[in-house]
């Protein structure tokens, strides 16, 4: 019993421990402040890239819809690493709650006629897949943007 109690306890300083290198690795702007429209897909399936005829398309100006991604954004304790809202480049990263598992997003405000399309990236930091938390934060993060009054 007693050696059981230890393990228990070794396991929960391992998981506690984990979380707290996950919750504080950096993500240097250099690194992850990408073109999403530059991007090579990767390998692995721990991403949501759309770009092009992919990328949503809105009714507004770009920096209306900067203003709109970076309420969504910091909504959900997103943090931007890189890039600007003037610019219509943004690159946020957003953790997990319980493990802290980092993804960055990288956004792309592309005018279009008298709209703006929204290319992003975004993608896992750590893992072969994502379970499709990117691709789910991607339609959230659209379908907000375009909720909101004149999108």
């Amino acid at each position: 019993m007693r050696t059981l109690l230890i393990l228990v306890v070794l396991l929960l300083v391992a998981v506690i421990g984990a979380a707290l290198w996950f919750r504080n690795v950096s993500m240097p702007a250099e690194v992850w402040h990408v073109d999403p429209g530059a991007v090579t897909p990767p390998a692995v399936q721990n991403f949501e890239l759309r770009v092009g005829e992919a990328a949503p398309v809105f009714d507004v100006a770009p920096d209306v819809l900067a203003a709109r991604i970076d309420a969504i954004a910091t909504a959900e304790r997103a943090d931007m690493i890189g890039g600007a809202l003037a610019l219509g480049e943004m690159t946020y990263v957003a953790r997990s709650r319980i493990m802290g598992f980092p993804d960055a997003i990288s956004i792309r405000l592309v005018p279009v006629g008298a709209g703006t399309r929204m290319e992003v990236f975004s993608r896992a930091r750590f893992g072969q897949s994502d379970l499709g938390v990117n691709a789910a934060r991607v339609a959230r993060w659209v379908a907000a943007a375009r909720g909101q009054a004149g999108s």
